[in-house]
């Protein structure tokens, strides 16, 4: 019986290990043209401490070299609430 509890223990860790989420979806839209052009700006948060905190609809236009914005999306990914990832997605001409 020991051995088996020990063992269900052991599985639901691992697989509580492994759990994460990840969560794209669209922010805005504007009326200009769909363009080629793709920035992004990102930020992580590990143990509640910000790493790159700037992860702005500015910051990814600016990377991606974007001055007329098309659509922004943002990215949000959590691993059991120690490390968690914000991206902002923009693209346009």
């Amino acid at each position: 019986m020991t051995k088996k509890i020990t063992h269900m223990v052991a599985v639901c860790s691992a697989v509580l290990l492994m759990t994460a989420c990840s969560v794209t979806a669209p922010l805005t839209a504007t009326g200009n043209p769909i363009g080629k052009k793709i920035g992004t700006a990102k930020s992580k948060t590990i143990l509640g401490l910000t790493f790159n905190g700037d992860y702005s609809v500015l910051t990814a236009a600016k990377n991606g070299g974007i001055t007329k914005v098309s659509t922004v999306d943002v990215k949000h990914v959590n691993i059991l609430g120690f490390f968690i990832s914000h991206q902002t997605i923009v693209s346009g001409e």
